[in-house]
């Protein structure tokens, strides 16, 4: 009799815990479908760790209950998702298909362990995405963005490093078997780059100016020492969000002169030191140019992902 209880209550263990894998696995699927379309970097975090946290409580609850092929098959999905993880960097085709497949995975230990068949074993998901991206070759757009790279003109810079990242990637992804790449993926990484150079750009706006200012108070002569020194911190500060905006917008160049100024403000805050007055006017000079520059890089940034957007194939 008590072996009968013990079966008894075994099964209405795996019984609750198929109801909550179904409602893990629902919620896993939509933050995926959401997280393909390419979202804002802080709902990106989020939808990582709702697929994060649904796959480990899925695995922790299966090992409770002793199904270890479910806990495994949970477990080996976690890689997949860090490779999903930088907001910045974009999934690839690969990723995506690979975290698709490991959920089907997922699935089958479920109804091995269980007995009890899912309807959906996670090959839909895997199916929209290779038939989403049907229309577009990696080496065929690799010779595309080439042929684009080629044609870009004499004056855009090293900075304008649109196509060369599309191209880096592509190049990845070649070499790492892909077969189609999603056009969607493509555009979402375009609209993410978008947002974070118009946002440098409105930062550069706001900041320089204020920084060239304060810059210009240490050349004052008669002013308060520290008079001087809160115009430096305040100047760190900014220079500070310059350089932050500046590596979220891949502004290699960019971050590396307000570093550079950074390291400079700093020593000389922490020195209690005034900056001889040709230092401070060789540093607003260099913010100028920098403003200038910045500008011109980003819209040559705003031609490419133009340029890119008409060759990709149209839904």
């Amino acid at each position: 009799m008590a072996a009968d209880n013990t079966d008894d209550f075994q099964k209405e263990l795996i019984v609750l815990f198929v109801q909550e894998a179904q409602e893990w696995l629902q919620r896993i699927h939509v933050a995926l479908d959401e997280l393909q379309q390419g979202p804002a970097p802080e709902r990106h975090a989020k939808l990582i760790h709702t697929i994060s946290a649904g796959v480990t409580s899925l695995g922790g609850s299966a090992a409770t209950i002793g199904l270890p092929g479910v806990t495994q098959a949970s477990f080996a999905a976690l890689p997949f998702i860090e490779a999903l993880q930088d907001p910045l960097r974009g999934g690839t085709v690969q990723d995506f298909l690979s975290l698709c497949k490991q959920l089907g995975q997922i699935h089958t230990a479920l109804t091995h362990a269980t007995g009890i068949s899912f309807d959906n074993d996670g090959s839909d998901a895997a199916a929209e995405i290779e038939t989403v991206d049907a229309g577009l070759s990696p080496s065929e757009f690799l010779q595309t963005l080439q042929d684009l790279q080629n044609k870009q003109p004499a004056d855009a810079g090293s900075w304008c490093n649109v196509i060369r990242s599309l191209i880096e990637q592509t190049e990845g992804q070649i070499q790492a078997g892909v077969k189609r790449i999603d056009p969607t993926i493509v555009q979402g990484y375009l609209a993410r780059m978008s947002e974070a150079e118009e946002s440098f750009l409105q930062a550069i706006d706001e900041q320089v100016p204020e920084i060239m200012k304060k810059m210009r108070l240490l050349m004052m002569a008669g002013g308060e020492p520290s008079a001087h020194m809160a115009a430096l911190e305040a100047s760190l500060q900014n220079v500070a969000r310059l350089r932050a905006e500046a590596q979220q917008a891949n502004a290699g160049s960019a971050m590396m002169f307000f570093t550079g100024l950074h390291v400079l403000l700093t020593m000389v805050t922490q020195r209690r030191v005034l900056l001889a007055a040709t230092r401070v006017e060789s540093v607003t000079s260099r913010l100028h140019m920098m403003g200038d520059a910045i500008r011109q890089w980003v819209e040559h940034g705003r031609a490419q992902r133009a340029a890119i957007d008409q060759v990709l194939p149209v839904d």
